[in-house]
């Protein structure tokens, strides 16, 4: 699309009172979401302190003093507050958006209680699965076309669902496996559910857009408190799981709506490459570890301080340094896409985010390196290298390759 082109869309948009109604609307509720979760966290912190529901700093914990972690609580009463204010002038998903709501709020309890007590791994596995069925079979909504990657276009039903549900719950757990430094989760959330919002507003899915825009405000005022020193709060469990929940919700309506739509202006027959884009930070890191940790032997879902954020931290970089440059990382590549994306095909795409991915996973390893070289006494540096490279090759030797 060139400038005039650009700009004639633009100003259509302008004259379009239904397209004004809905970009009002979603500012509106992008602003009352901040204001309720700017207003209640403090209620949030308050309740915390006094019922002694802190968490306290830990070898794997970002933080040195007790915290509270209950977040999440602010940010689903800002989303359920400010999307249910406003009557409805979008009646497509309208439905969809509500099954949404529904299961963010089985998420919600799952989180309460797993940050209160703790949760067996396979009841949250299955309380996540749950949720994407609600939508897979009430909401018809899942992902039935692969858009040529690979040569894969139409897939069967019984793929579709599985795939759908795996999306749901691979980026509900990304977002959860990111939460690991201040602003982090909050600010690449707060970017893609602006990015998506963006487009349904454009194509004039209102409640989809009214809902992201939601999302945006209430992780917006979070951020303001998740970054304070004298009144922190962490989202927690609670907060990790209903915004990967609703981010994995935007994802694959994206892709649905594209698919629907092909060959109207405004959609992109290269919706899923976009979504990994917009995601791209979660969806990285989260590869990124598991394979590291298959390699060293151990479980993918074992616990260390192996996610990127962590190896920043170790070099050096503030929470709020390592969370911008996550951050930017991860605009520069989404802007960077969207001026590009038209010229290559989707299979060439996927090539060049698997080359980035190994450009993560180096700089992953070069940054772990450079830390323990910093970090560690002299006599010691020796062996913990030699134990890093036998990790990244699988538990041998370095000499076993040559």
């Amino acid at each position: 699309m060139n400038l005039d082109l650009l700009l004639a869309f633009i100003q259509n948009k302008l004259n379009d009172e239904l397209f004004m109604l809905g970009f009002y609307q979603c500012m509106l509720s992008f602003l009352v979401a901040c204001f309720v979760s700017v207003v209640s966290i403090p209620v949030v912190i308050k309740i915390s302190e006094l019922k002694a529901l802190m968490e306290k700093p830990g070898e794997r914990r970002a933080h040195k003093t007790p915290t509270p972690t209950f977040g999440g609580i602010a940010i689903f009463a800002a989303v359920l507050i400010s999307y249910f204010l406003w009557p409805s002038i979008d009646q497509t998903d309208i439905y969809r958006t509500n099954l949404s709501i529904v299961g963010m709020t089985i998420l919600f309890f799952i989180g309460i209680k797993d940050d209160l007590v703790g949760i067996d791994p396979n009841k949250k596995i299955f309380f996540q699965v749950l949720p994407a069925l609600i939508l897979v079979f009430f909401g018809d909504l899942r992902v039935d076309y692969l858009y040529g990657i690979m040569g894969f276009n139409h897939i069967e039903e019984v793929i579709s669902v599985a795939l759908t549900c795996f999306i749901f719950i691979a980026l509900t757990n990304a977002i959860n496996l990111i939460d690991g430094i201040d602003g982090l989760a909050g600010g690449v959330a707060t970017l893609a559910s602006g990015t998506f919002g963006a487009w349904f507003l454009v194509t004039n899915h209102f409640a989809m857009a009214c809902l992201a825009f939601t999302l945006a405000g209430a992780l917006i005022g979070f951020l303001r408190f998740n970054f304070s020193k004298t009144s922190k709060i962490f989202m927690g469990n609670t907060g990790s799981l209903i915004i990967g929940f609703l981010l994995a919700f935007f994802a694959v309506r994206f892709i649905n709506l594209n698919s629907s739509y092909r060959f109207d202006p405004t959609s992109f027959f290269d919706a899923p490459i976009i979504a990994i884009v917009i995601l791209i930070i979660p969806i990285f890191d989260t590869l990124r570890v598991f394979m590291v940790r298959i390699l060293a032997g151990r479980s993918p879902f074992s616990a260390d301080r192996n996610h990127m954020h962590h190896i920043l931290l170790d070099n050096g970089l503030s929470h709020a340094g390592a969370t911008a440059l996550l951050c930017g990382t991860s605009l520069f590549n989404i802007v960077l896409f969207f001026l590009f994306h038209r010229n290559i095909t989707n299979t060439q795409s996927l090539m060049i985010l698997g080359g980035l991915f190994f450009l993560y996973l180096l700089a992953g390893f070069l940054l772990k390196m450079r830390a323990l070289l910093v970090a560690t006494h002299p006599r010691r540096r020796r062996a913990l290298l030699r134990k890093e490279f036998q990790n990244a090759l699988g538990g041998r030797r370095l000499v076993d390759y040559l």
